[in-house]
């Protein structure tokens, strides 16, 4: 039986930061054909509005701490002001994009991390992925654009990873749809020389992992982006690609481990 076709872009903050990136991100999206989801960033924007409101950003190897009123300041962000704006601008593209956070529907179900090392605050562990709801909405002609923020069915929201969120809605979605996961950022896929666009890594194995960050080819946010591809890929997902809003069908390929004999 061939599966229907579903594409999920995820959209980094620098993107939709970015006023001439997410315009052309909206365009390309808009003009995919067939079943598909946003999720989104915006990191930037949470911190210049936590500034304006007198809350302090904390970061810790590029990842937020989450206080309790920093939590306030990305729900307003993240839930309301990004979400808001991209769909209503899908909508302008001709796109019936409906916003959702993990907490709508149930679509998302996260635990607070535990302290280890660091206290990282409200960070959402995703646990669960509601596929029968988010099925209803695609088979409904909907199109979700899916906020960086989950909930723990106790009643507080928690800020999750984006790039985790999409990893995990594809994998889930795996087992009804051919997925085609796509992590749009900045640069146009991972690069052997970050200053060099031209330097593209066409595809990048398991295998190739560790020792490109041993060297430092891959490095900081792409570290977690690519173990989220690799999640994917290796859990059903049909393909999986790091690339650029400008091209959509280029980047790099993530491939997936061999297979082994038992």
């Amino acid at each position: 039986m061939i599966k229907e076709s579903l594409n999920i872009i995820k959209v980094g903050g620098a993107v939709v930061e970015d006023e001439k990136s997410l315009s052309g991100l909206l365009m390309s999206f808009s003009s995919l054909h067939g079943k598909k989801i946003l999720v989104h960033g915006g990191g930037k924007i949470a911190t210049e509005m936590a500034g304006k409101l007198g809350v302090e950003t904390q970061m810790i190897d590029g990842r937020r701490i989450t206080s309790a009123e920093m939590l306030k300041v990305v729900t307003m962000v993240y839930g309301g002001l990004v979400n808001k704006t991209i769909v209503a601008r899908l909508q302008a593209l001709g796109v019936n994009a409906l916003g959702l956070t993990g907490a709508d529907m149930n679509i998302i179900m996260s635990v607070k991390r535990p302290v280890e090392l660091v206290n990282f605050g409200f960070v959402g562990d995703v646990k669960y992925v509601n596929t029968r709801a988010l099925v209803s909405l695609l088979e409904a002609g909907a199109v979700p654009v899916l906020a960086p923020l989950t909930h723990d069915k106790e009643g507080s929201m928690l800020n999750t990873n984006a790039d985790t969120i999409a990893s995990s809605v594809a994998r889930a979605l795996a087992e009804k749809y051919s997925v085609t996961l796509t992590f749009c950022s900045s640069i146009p896929g991972v690069l052997k020389d970050l200053s060099d666009p031209s330097s593209l890594i066409k595809t990048v194995a398991k295998k190739d992992f560790e020792p490109m960050v041993a060297d430092g080819t891959i490095s900081e946010g792409m570290i977690p982006k690519l173990q989220n591809a690799f999640d994917a890929i290796n859990d059903g997902v049909s393909k999986v690609v790091i690339t650029s809003p400008s091209d959509l069908s280029g980047g790099t390929t993530i491939l997936a481990d061999p297979e082994t004999d038992d």
